[in-house]
């Protein structure tokens, strides 16, 4: 096992550094730039020179990478050239609130999509299975920023039932430690500063969850439809095993290999996949950082974003590796 995290963790080292070099290039190909994008009208060609030499985007492309990759590895991820604020305290306060979502987002998605796979494939060729396939094509086939608008123009402001943005009402003077704003309500017994913070977190969360929900679905029902026709089912079917034996021990725990895999892979996404969902909600994480990051051509901000979501893609996908052994003990990884 650890032989297998320590290869894993080399494998990422490699692929972070791969990255970094591409995204390094691709970042700078951008069109405009953050001299242009800080000064706006002002931007005349010397004070755009000023800007390009205080920051160093005025020297050999190599040079700048050596020295961008030097600070790194100390932890010095640079200055916004927005905010001016470090990048990195600009990340921790914005990582809680995608955290929040994405974890909202595939709670929604595996707590309906895993019964609602079972239940079609338990129904094969019935209504039930046919509606789940129809419901799991339109969660797949509507773009996430369309449902995110007609999610927010009915619930919000036609109904008036949840906000129409933001992580929680301005007008709460709650406090805030870990700038989890769910976890900050139940630490300081602040309630309903919590369950406003749960109330921002739905209708984004739902449009958020809207792929992973029917990709989760989809495979839950194929799985199930495999391993229930095998061979030990059927043999612990006539050994007259009941059905909720059945189907935790034999159908359900043998068909959650591939749908932990689904899992892991779509948390992972969500992570990448909030900058439309935040955009549209004006929520504040790191799609939200990331948009305006690439409106204001802000390097710094956007290569160190991109970097932190690879990394947190590529432990999740770790995790779900060596949880293999935990959903079958016939999987063991070396």
């Amino acid at each position: 096992m650890l032989k297998f995290i320590i290869k894993r963790l080399g494998l990422l080292l490699l692929t972070l550094f791969g990255l970094s070099i591409l995204l390094f290039l691709w970042v700078r190909a951008l069109p405009g730039g953050p001299a242009t994008a800080m000064l706006g009208e002002r931007a005349t060609p010397e004070a755009i020179a000023a800007i390009n030499k205080a920051y160093g985007f005025d020297r050999p492309i190599l040079e700048q990478y050596v020295t961008y990759m030097g600070k790194v590895i100390t932890g010095d991820f640079g200055n916004s050239t927005q905010s001016q604020r470090p990048v990195l305290t600009q990340f921790f306060n914005q990582f809680p609130a995608t955290a929040e979502l994405a974890l909202f987002a595939i709670l929604f998605a595996v707590l309906i999509g895993i019964p609602l796979g079972y239940w079609a494939a338990k129904n094969y060729g019935k209504w039930q299975d046919n509606f789940s396939v129809i419901l799991s094509l339109l969660g797949v086939v509507i773009p996430v920023f369309f449902l995110a608008f007609i999610l927010k123009w009915i619930f919000a402001v036609q109904l008036g039932w949840l906000p129409t943005s933001g992580r929680q009402d301005v007008g709460l003077d709650a406090t805030h430690y870990t700038n989890f704003f769910l976890l900050d309500g139940l630490i300081t017994a602040e309630f309903d500063a919590g369950w406003d913070a749960f109330k921002h977190l739905i209708l984004p969360g739902i449009a958020l969850g809207s792929i992973p929900l029917a990709i989760i679905t989809r495979i839950t029902r194929a799985a199930v439809l495999e391993v229930q026709g095998a061979d030990y089912v059927r043999t612990a079917k006539a050994k007259g095993m009941t059905p909720s034996i059945l189907r935790d021990r034999f159908i359900l725990r043998n068909a959650m290999l591939p749908v932990a895999t689904t899992v892991g892979l779509q948390l992972g996404l969500l992570f990448a996949g909030a900058v439309l969902t935040e955009t549209v909600f004006a929520y504040q994480g790191l799609g939200y950082g990331i948009a305006q990051a690439i409106t204001n051509a802000d390097y710094p901000v956007l290569q160190a974003y991109i970097m932190f979501i690879a990394v947190i893609y590529a432990l999740i996908n770790l995790v779900v590796d060596l949880l293999y052994g935990v959903i079958d003990p016939r999987v063991r990884v070396k």
